[in-house]
């Protein structure tokens, strides 16, 4: 179709490049003149292809189109005009001239908030809902039919800038080519717009956007955040100087409760119901109603911004020496922000950037470019002095070696399980950014250097990747612990250490990788040549739990990347920190874009779709026995692709009354209560021989007695929360069924009343073989104590064996034949004599029956990411 476009703006620029992909004719652009030099972004793309741009600085003269102006736009015969983004008044004879007449992009739920300013409105009613309406031009004010609208959540402390950068570009640009694939395809709708509910506000601007203080504090809230950044809500305060200022508000963020303290200082300001409060976090005000907000930074008249916490704090100004990869670093932001700043001859250490003509939307503009240019992450999550560091955590998905909003701005609360207080909010994925993710991958993968690249460097890819992973262990523990609610002390030794002994092992494989070469029969009088290749499978997804974080990403990621494939990963959705920490990483090893791809979001909607996904040649998943089930399903009715699973379990441990009692009571425990139960390999039964059943609870109880529940991040901490609050409340009824069938609760069996999702430590004796708790997996800190009867070695054995799981096992005993012989007969992929949990990088992992198939870690793991190509020359 043949299209002009008329607008201007960061946002017209993305829309004309998307049309031009979706292979339409850009005939002409039509925007604004130059504004002091500056170019406008439109144009600058435009004549960069070539695309004839007209930069008219009126279309009307008093009231009438100007002839000259409207003859040089039909000359470009143009099928359909599409405005983006347009200031100017545009002429009827010019709106209805195209074949397909005008769509117009206009950022309210029409007929909602017509006319200008749509987004400070919809914020500074405090809708609920926001979004765009893409809509047939007429001759009224925005109250032209319907095409296609769009909403979002509107987040109680959203802003201009957050609405628009997480829901109203993005959706916007992609609303805008969906609604001329419509057009052409002749089924783009016309709904005539209802007139109930419609408004018409005014273009606010500084002159009527002063702050009202007779309102409650969250009407006060939404007028500053419905202003910020432009106009900006404005008050006078009390300058200290026998004067009155005018400053500007920015950064509102409403508060739940009373932030009076003694640590602060009254503010007076005219008008409003009591004086605000400079705090340390920043200026507190109240409305009418006794509530109150936060406001982050002021700006008075002359422009000067400070953070509103310093506003009775002396200037201090200082020169500060900049290193030479800090100089070379600044040269590179002048370059950057010459790139916008167009109108400006040269970037000086005091060019301001929005006195230079920059807007808004230029701020999306420079931290893209920031971010892909000089290869920095953008946080918006930092957190100061927790664990005496400061942590910086990414939520946003990680696509193509970006971190991106989710589609529509979709995001959710990750919790810290130890007070169950929010972390931060997540990007929650949804199929679209599967689909990006997936495609991203695939092209590393075929056409990205990743594919092209050497084994051994990929191994030191790898090997610099598990460096930077020791440089940001303590960091990554952290994380792990206040996400996860692991033991700090644990986290950093195995959740991490051993993620970083995964990635160093694997590396040490990339070039080592290898076939081989087979004799067969020649075809006389010619011979042949038989020989084997390893090659890697293409995009593997990988779906991991929520017990250890990161180490369950490593166990698989590491032999995925090892072996040469592209990842697409699917961290737990309690627990997607340390996966995301970990995307950073990557981006920082220079890993080539779309090797590694992470998706926090639902199984049900993020792994389905990995599962049922045609370009998806492998799945590894970690997690219950019954969603294995159906991802195994779904990977074959799908494509057949290659599954690898690690399921449910219920390993039996076998302690004989010849056995290192010591010993066997120390590991028993840990067999059980390591990582707080939540550990696939733990000992779901213990068998016990008779004679030293008494006494072996007995000190088991006693040991459990001395350890410490308290705030993971404690070094003295010995048992941390568990993970998630539903998990919590499983375990609660998984012992009351227990007490219900019959078993004997020695101690524990109940949520330990703190905040938080702590469980007592539980041990249950006199447990039948038919209980439920002797056949179901707690996956928590729940000791199963069974008996067997002295020297009846074949009857234990039957018992332990009489399960449809087989993952791990374990026996202790002094004598080596009879723990060989038990050894050999217990049906588990892993089987650990006289210690427990004792797991290595460099031995297999996986397990039998509906415990799952296919091997972590080892050798044999990569074969899991492998395929095997034989080839037959003959000569």
């Amino acid at each position: 179709m043949k299209i002009a476009v008329i607008g201007q703006s960061v946002f017209g620029q993305e829309v004309y490049k998307e049309l031009k992909k979706d292979g339409h004719m850009i005939v002409g652009v039509f925007t604004i003149p130059d504004k002091d030099g500056k170019v406008d972004p439109l144009a600058t793309e435009a004549e960069k292809d070539g695309v004839p741009v007209f930069k008219f600085p009126r279309w009307r003269l008093k009231g009438k189109a100007i002839t000259e102006v409207v003859d040089q736009y039909k000359a470009v015969g143009a099928e359909l005009n599409v405005l983006p983004f347009c200031s100017q008044f545009i002429p009827m004879e010019v709106i209805d001239h195209p074949t397909h007449g005008s769509i117009i992009y206009h950022p309210s739920l029409l007929p909602r908030h017509r006319g200008a300013s749509a987004i400070n409105w919809t914020l500074i009613h405090g809708d609920k809902k926001g979004g765009f309406t893409i809509f047939w031009a007429d001759d009224g004010l925005d109250t032209g039919p319907i095409l296609l609208q769009r909403e979002c959540d509107v987040k109680l402390n959203d802003n201009v800038n957050s609405i628009y950068k997480r829901f109203l570009f993005p959706e916007g640009v992609k609303g805008m080519v969906e609604a001329v694939t419509l057009i052409a395809a002749g089924t783009a709708p016309r709904i005539k717009q209802p007139e109930e509910g419609a408004t018409y506000e005014c273009i606010q601007k500084k002159e009527n956007s002063k702050i009202d203080w007779n309102q409650p504090a969250e009407a006060i809230h939404n007028w500053i955040r419905g202003n910020d950044r432009v106009p900006g809500a404005w008050a006078e305060i009390d300058g200290n100087m026998q004067r009155l200022l005018n400053v500007s508000f920015y950064g509102s963020t409403l508060l739940e409760n009373d932030h009076s303290s003694s640590n602060c200082q009254p503010l007076e300001i005219p008008g409003a119901s009591r004086p605000g409060l400079v705090t340390k976090n920043g200026l507190v005000l109240f409305g009418k109603d006794g509530k109150s907000l936060l406001v982050k930074n002021l700006q008075f008249e002359d422009g000067k911004m400070i953070a509103a916490s310093q506003y009775f704090k002396p200037a201090v100004s200082s020169t500060v020496d900049l290193s030479e990869d800090e100089k070379q670093f600044a040269e590179q932001m002048r370059v950057v922000w010459k790139s916008i700043l167009t109108n400006v001859e040269k970037i000086e250490d005091g060019t301001d950037f929005f006195k230079s003509g920059a807007a808004s939307m230029d701020v999306v503009r420079i931290l893209q470019m920031i971010s892909r240019t000089l290869e920095v992450q953008i946080y918006t999550h930092k957190f100061d002095k927790l664990n005496n560091m400061t942590i910086q955590i990414p939520h946003q998905l990680f696509i193509n070696g970006e971190f991106v909003d989710a589609e529509g701005g979709k995001t959710y609360k990750t919790i810290n399980p130890t007070d169950g207080q929010a972390i931060c909010d997540v990007s929650l994925a949804q199929i679209s950014d599967v689909e990006k993710a997936v495609a991203a991958a695939k092209e590393a993968f075929e056409e990205g250097e990743w594919g092209k690249m050497n084994p051994r460097d990929r191994g030191k890819l790898l090997y610099k990747l598990a460096d930077l992973m020791e440089q940001h262990q303590e960091e990554l523990a952290t994380i792990e612990s206040i996400d996860s609610g692991a033991v700090y002390t644990l986290a950093l030794k195995t959740h991490i250490g051993m993620s970083i002994q995964t990635f160093r092992y694997f590396a040490g494989w990339c070039d080592k990788i290898q076939g081989c070469t087979i004799p067969i029969n020649q075809a006389r009088p010619n011979r042949n040549l038989t020989f084997t290749k390893k090659e890697p499978i293409g995009v593997c997804a990988i779906v991991i739990p929520w017990n250890y974080p990161l180490m369950m990403l490593a166990w698989k990621t590491a032999a995925c990347l090892a072996a040469g494939n592209t990842v697409v990963l699917k961290p737990a959705q309690v627990t997607p920190l340390t996966a995301l920490k970990f995307a950073e990483l990557t981006a920082l090893a220079k890993f080539p874009t779309g090797v590694v791809n992470i998706l926090p979001g639902s199984g049900s909607l993020v792994g389905q779709r990995l599962s049922d996904h045609p370009d998806v040649r492998k799945l590894g998943f970690t997690g219950s026995t019954e969603i294995g089930k159906q991802i195994m399903k779904s990977c074959a009715v799908s494509n057949v692709k290659k599954v690898s699973l690690e399921l449910g379990g219920k390993s039996p441990l076998i302690i004989f009354n010849d056995c290192d009692l010591d010993k066997a009571v120390r590991m028993g425990i840990s067999s059980v209560f390591f990582n707080k139960g939540e550990n696939c390999i733990a000992a779901g039964r213990l068998f016990i021989e008779e004679s030293i059943h008494d006494t072996f609870v007995e000190r088991v109880v006693s040991e459990i007695k001395k350890m410490k529940i308290g705030d993971p991040l404690d070094r003295s901490t010995d048992h941390g929360p568990q993970n998630h609050k539903a998990h919590l409340d499983k375990l609660v009824e998984y012992c009351e069924k227990g007490v219900k069938e019959g078993a004997k609760l020695v101690c524990g069996g109940k949520q330990v009343n703190r905040p938080g999702f702590f469980f007592e430590p539980t041990v249950f004796t006199d447990v039948q073989d038919h209980m439920y708790i002797a056949v179901e997996e707690s996956f928590g800190p729940v000791m199963i104590i069974s008996k067997f009867s002295n020297g009846d070695v074949d009857n234990v054995l039957q018992r332990a064996n009489a399960t449809e799981y087989g993952l791990a096992s374990g026996v202790f005993t002094r004598d080596i034949s009879k723990a060989l012989y038990v050894s050999e007969k217990l049906q588990a992929g892993t089987v650990f004599i006289n210690t427990y949990n004792k797991t290595d990088v460099a031995a297999p992992f996986g397990g039998f029956k509906q415990s799952g198939f296919g091997k972590d870690l080892g050798q044999e793991a990569l074969n899991e990411y492998l395929k095997t190509k034989c080839v037959t020359v003959e000569y």
